[in-house]
């Protein structure tokens, strides 16, 4: 039977309300799998597409539906993604989002959002990846995984197990709590703030990993700076004192503590840090300034 105008209009109305419904979860389903918040809309834009011709009354579970829709799409997208990071110049890092206080509160999501977790998961392989985040992040069952994926349940199975591990053996530890976090946070901000050297090797761990990306338009460590000495050197050396040019300010980046280097307006450089136990052990610095728009405002991440 062919549908009336009005009928269609309210299938077409109907398709909206769902779409925007759960568009936040879907965002962060793309995001997790991509680790760029760009790649993450084009995502969405084109699971919308997708659900606008979808005949509804067929769809039973229109959360999952609309989940496998953007994995499915997401994964497509993880193997161009593949090939532009091999000719990225300099190391790469995820596009930093600003998020707001609530995704701090959910423990799960926020370290699952970590630059230092989404750094762990571009180790794994695209299916991997997409069957972790599914699985471990928003507790999908195995057999919608299974559909969005292309697999059998039981291969997604072996590939949960086999990510789980390797997550596992790599993951960061668990983060220090929000009000340590906060003071070695602004202990850190002050001894960058004054190039005081003693200051950082009393706040920065041992082992602690500096990470800069620049993608070629701006400057950064052209690779991975390891250990206290090394990367307090750097840091009091000017790295980012720069108060006669600029301005350092706390703020929350990717569900854990951060900070933002304006030069007047605009948004230079990002520095999301990782700590536990009372010292940074990561700092993740974005230059990259094609990686810097979603700075300004929050970003809505859920699940």
């Amino acid at each position: 039977m062919t549908a009336t105008p009005h009928a269609s209009a309210r299938d077409a109305d109907t398709a909206t309300e769902v779409f925007v419904a759960h568009r936040n979860l879907l965002f962060t389903v793309a995001y997790e799998m991509l680790g760029s918040a760009a790649d993450a809309e084009d995502v969405l834009q084109e699971t919308w597409l997708k659900w606008t011709g979808v005949d509804l009354a067929r769809v039973r579970d229109r959360r999952a539906y609309l989940v496998r829709i953007t994995t499915r799409l997401a994964l497509t997208r993880m193997r161009t993604l593949g090939r532009r990071k091999e000719s990225y110049v300099g190391a790469w890092l995820p596009e930093p989002l600003a998020t707001a206080a609530d995704v701090a509160e959910d423990v799960e999501l926020a370290e699952s959002v970590s630059m230092a977790m989404l750094l762990v998961l571009e180790t794994l392989s695209p299916t991997e990846r997409a069957v972790f985040v599914l699985r471990e992040v928003f507790a999908v069952g195995y057999e919608e995984i299974a559909e969005a994926v292309g697999k059998s349940p039981a291969a997604v199975r072996q590939l949960a197990h086999r990510a789980r591990g390797h997550v596992s053996a790599r993951r960061p530890r668990s983060a220090a709590a929000s009000d340590e976090a906060q003071r070695a946070l602004e202990a850190f901000r002050r001894a960058v703030d004054t190039g005081d050297l003693q200051g950082l090797f009393d706040v920065l761990a041992p082992d602690v990993v500096l990470i800069g990306d620049g993608g070629g338009l701006a400057q950064a460590a052209p690779k991975p700076v390891v250990g206290a000495a090394k990367v307090g050197r750097l840091l009091a050396s000017g790295l980012w004192h720069l108060p006669e040019i600029g301005t350092l300010a706390p703020a929350r980046v990717n569900g854990h503590p951060a900070l933002v280097l304006r030069r007047g307006d605009e948004v230079d450089t990002v520095v999301a840090l990782r700590i536990d136990d009372g010292l940074v052990t990561g700092l993740y610095g974005v230059r990259n300034p094609e990686k810097l728009s979603r700075i300004s405002g929050e970003t809505v991440l859920t699940r």
